[in-house]
């Protein structure tokens, strides 16, 4: 359903370092058709990443207010804090979803991949597929459940899904792409957006005529991932096709492709023009990006984590993954519990991306059984380095206090205190 099996690739091929723009930002707000998002960047579409608790976690990780300092943000109202205007991931988006699959089964069956909460909005849910008939019903179930905008995925460059001609496969069939614009536009009335690559290689880039194609469609805006499906995420994006793109439409355009620090979001702005910036693997990776760029839009500066915030950013999703668990009835409670536990070693692996010894954290985790033995060997990493660094090693005891008995859903309780870097 959600693409599973296929993961992005967790590495940069030797990233460009990029200069902070005397003058550009990551501009304050952009709109898709009705909905507003504020600031202008988006969490990337990604499959095995981007489920609810993901989302939920950059969300409030994100928590930033031009009015308050990073140390001030903790300590106001999270219910003050959370808003539009002063979250710094400003719109959410599902992984990507077989419109053949959503519009077969039964209701009950779909709260799994299209499960969100209310603290999750603006959202977008992102379908794939081929048949322009099926993927306009998968949107008006998506319309139905309550998302703000649906999103058609042009650019997953997996195996499996281009064999189906889905993803980026369509990139070799613009009338058939035409076909589904046309079908989901006149099926749904929140707005509408595609996200595609460059072209299938070299010798055919067709992302300057998709982009008109979509916008004579009616489509409210489009993203780019600056690479050919050929490239997957290997070679640098080339934004100048972001530029070409963004002089070619007037609807929005959201720029795609090696952003992993708030200097390369204000690069791409800067170079390419373009109205928001999406962001993929530097999210898990750094899951404090999207705050970064707001602090830096608002302040001229943004502040890093150390090693005690990495620390308690890892227990606070590893939590939040258990209490989802433990809530969720829509598999068996042991079902559920070993997935969530498979979830930590994945995500253990992008969170301890540049952690000094990481490695080692990495073969700990490994081997654990349970959750709450990936939680323990995380809490013995940090606690060993921290000590012998001289820290005062008291976080976990701090967490454990926070986050047992609460709620899957009160994300806010859990993030509010554990994003504010201390360095």
């Amino acid at each position: 359903m959600a693409g599973k099996g296929f993961t992005v690739k967790k590495n940069w091929d030797n990233p460009i370092e990029h200069a902070m723009p005397a003058s550009a930002r990551v501009p304050a707000s952009f709109a898709i058709g009705s909905v507003t998002v504020a600031p202008a960047t988006v969490l990337a579409p990604m499959a095995g990443v981007t489920d609810t608790v993901f989302r939920r976690f950059i969300r409030h990780a994100s928590l930033f207010s031009a009015a308050t300092t990073a140390s001030e943000t903790s300590s106001a109202s999270v219910e003050d804090a959370v808003t539009n205007q002063q979250s710094g991931c400003g719109l959410l988006m599902t992984e990507f979803t077989s419109a053949d699959g959503l519009s077969r089964m039964r209701e009950s069956k779909r709260k799994r991949y299209l499960t969100f909460y209310e603290d999750e909005h603006p959202i977008a849910a992102q379908i794939f597929g081929s048949n322009p008939e099926t993927l306009a019903e998968a949107a008006r179930i998506i319309e139905q459940t309550g998302f703000d905008t649906v999103d058609l995925n042009l650019g997953c460059p997996a195996k499996r899904v281009v064999g189906c001609n889905g993803g980026s496969g369509l990139l070799r069939d613009l009338p058939r792409i035409a076909e589904i614009f046309r079908a989901v536009r006149d099926a749904v009335a929140i707005p509408f957006t595609v996200k595609f690559r460059l072209g299938w290689n070299d010798t055919s880039i067709i992302c300057v005529e998709l982009a008109r194609m979509a916008e004579s469609e009616g489509l409210n805006a489009v993203a780019l991932h600056a690479r050919t499906r050929e490239q997957a995420y290997t070679g640098q994006a080339r934004w100048e096709w972001i530029a070409a793109v963004k002089q070619a439409v007037t609807i929005p355009v959201i720029g795609n492709g090696d952003i992993r620090t708030p200097e390369d979001a204000a690069a791409i702005v800067d170079q390419t023009g373009c109205d928001a910036v999406m962001i993929g693997r530097a999210a898990p990776s750094n899951p404090w990006i999207f705050r970064q760029i707001a602090e830096y839009t608002a302040t001229g500066a943004y502040s890093r984590p150390t090693e005690a915030d990495r620390w308690l950013m890892i227990r606070t999703y590893f939590q939040m993954l258990l209490a989802e668990a433990e809530a969720s009835q829509s598999q068996p409670r042991d079902a559920r519990h070993g997935e969530t536990a498979g979830r930590m070693k994945q995500f253990a692996s992008w969170f301890t991306h540049g952690v000094a010894n990481g490695a080692k954290l990495r073969q700990q985790v490994f081997v654990c059984k349970t959750g709450r033995e990936v939680l323990d060997a995380v809490d013995r990493f940090f606690e060993s380095r921290l000590t012998a660094n001289g820290d005062h090693p008291e976080i976990a005891t701090a967490a454990e206090e926070r986050t047992d008995g609460e709620h899957a859903n009160d994300a806010q309780a859990l993030t509010a205190a554990a994003f504010t870097c201390s360095g």
